[in-house]
């Protein structure tokens, strides 16, 4: 029968956001024993099979490839490579700490604009900002609120303005947008930009 050896880290030891891969050798994996830990994931590419494998008697001749086969606070939540794990978390911490749920939402929508060769879902941040409008209660406050700050209504007879079909103006707009529920500690939607 297979044993489980791990050391006695664990992600509950980070501090509360702090995007952790529990990283494992795949040799061991393979062969039924749990060889791994918990890791910072902006530290996971560095760790090596010699680090990951001391303290657990045993030996890590003939293992040559860690895997990430759990993560928290990631952008995705899936396994991943450690390289990947990284990426994930360097962009994640690169954004202002109330900005990551928005983020996050982004990225499991789907609908996002990813960097690099396609293999990875790292976010282009640059699109992320660009196309981020901000967290609101509804998509109907943000249409509002945009009518406001362009001034459309502006120079428009106050007889004319009060007939605004505001549900039917902020109906056509949801078009250009992607409306994503937020989750804690936000609430409301989340409004980005489609292009």
């Amino acid at each position: 029968m297979a044993t489980t050896t791990t050391t006695t880290t664990t992600a509950s030891n980070k501090t509360a956001q702090t995007p952790t891969v529990w990283l494992g050798c795949m040799f061991h994996f393979n062969a039924g024993y749990l060889v791994g830990d918990w890791y910072d994931a902006a530290e996971a590419s560095t760790v090596t099979v010699a680090e990951l494998h001391r303290g657990t008697g045993l030996s890590p001749a003939g293992c040559e490839e860690l895997w990430c086969y759990d993560t928290e606070y990631m952008l995705v939540d899936r396994e991943m490579s450690p390289h990947e794990a990284q990426q994930q978390a360097e962009a994640l911490l690169a954004v202002e700490e109330h900005l990551r749920p928005a983020l996050r939402a982004w990225v499991a929508s789907g609908d996002y604009v990813a960097e690099g060769d396609g293999r990875s879902d790292v976010p282009a941040l640059g699109d992320f900002h660009d196309r981020y409008c901000g967290n609101w209660e509804s998509f109907e406050e943000y249409a509002a609120d945009l009518v406001d700050s362009t001034g459309m209504l502006n120079g428009v007879p106050e007889e004319v303005a009060q007939h605004f079909d505001w549900k039917s103006h902020a109906r056509e707009l949801a078009h250009d947008y992607a409306v994503l529920g937020a989750q804690a500690p936000a609430s409301g939607v989340y409004v980005f930009r489609s292009c």
